[in-house]
């Protein structure tokens, strides 16, 4: 199949009612056929089962279940200087630059607006204006929690509803402003480098998007941006290296930080593979 017929058809087809069919089918628990998709997962894309803490797929009651599945407790180290930030997924780069103008690279000759990233509110975009910001892509194969960079606490979540195409990088390459057009739940802390947004993008057969603070938080789907704003007392406040979400199935985060407060590793070029705890940049020291 060509490139271009693969998007051509991520446009026809009903993205959201085959994303929540797949869902159902993964949260479905117990019997041959989940014990079936798990294995044949693990052999496709080489799964290291070394790694989690329950290592016999058999464990696994659902194909969510393994998806989600916990690693060992010293497979994943969180660097430990507290003026470095932690890197907060497996996965790839796709992109980490400076916002230009407001605008977040995409891919070579695409970009979007982080003002619509973050679901369209000016002010809350406003401090990320010329920051920093790291595109990080989930594989299948990858471990889809997501931990925190950086000790934070929690101000701000907001869904955002949109489409759900994939965001692989031959989508990222045609699909026009395509993390600010899919389904999304922003996250916004406040830390010791400034505010901080996390972004965790939907994209096809993403089942769910959870939090550890509220759990799932799509689906059920809407149309209408929701917002939910956390004061002292109910603010859940979160170190480095913990867990913050997680993906039922592959996909993307978006990591934005405020102008001159992070300094993101040179290292990290699109492509680069990631894995979560390592050095993802330095806070600047003033």
């Amino acid at each position: 199949m060509t490139d271009h017929l693969k998007i051509l058809l991520q446009y026809l087809m009903p993205k959201h009612l085959f994303s929540r069919l797949v869902g159902r089918l993964a949260a479905k628990e117990g019997g041959r056929l989940s014990q079936w998709l798990i294995k044949r997962f693990i052999r496709q894309y080489k799964v290291n089962m070394s790694e989690a803490l329950h290592e016999d797929p058999a464990h696994y009651q659902s194909f969510n279940d393994f998806f989600t599945r916990a690693l060992k407790a010293d497979a994943r180290p969180v660097v430990e200087d507290e003026h470095l930030l932690a890197m907060p997924v497996d996965g790839a780069i796709s992109q980490l630059a400076p916002i230009m103008q407001g605008r977040i690279i995409q891919a070579k000759g695409h970009d979007y607006s982080a003002r619509t990233l973050l679901g369209g509110d000016k002010a809350l975009a406003a401090p990320f204006m010329d920051g920093d910001f790291a595109t990080i892509y989930l594989a299948p194969k990858d471990y889809h929690r997501i931990h925190m960079p950086i000790d934070g606490i929690l101000k701000t979540m907001i869904y955002v509803p949109g489409e759900l195409f994939s965001v692989n990088p031959l989508t990222a390459s045609r699909v026009p402003e395509l993390f600010a057009r899919n389904e999304r739940v922003v996250c916004l802390f406040d830390t010791a480098a400034g505010p901080m947004a996390m972004v965790l993008v939907g994209a096809t057969i993403v089942a769910s998007i959870e939090t550890v603070w509220s759990g799932t938080v799509t689906p059920p789907a809407g149309k209408r941006i929701q917002r939910w704003d956390y004061d002292a007392a109910t603010a859940p406040r979160l170190a480095k290296g913990a867990e913050m979400g997680r993906f039922k199935l592959g996909s993307t985060v978006v990591c934005l930080f405020a102008p001159s407060k992070v300094t993101l590793s040179k290292q990290l070029l699109p492509g680069t593979p990631t894995r979560m705890g390592t050095e993802f940049g330095r806070i600047n020291q003033h």
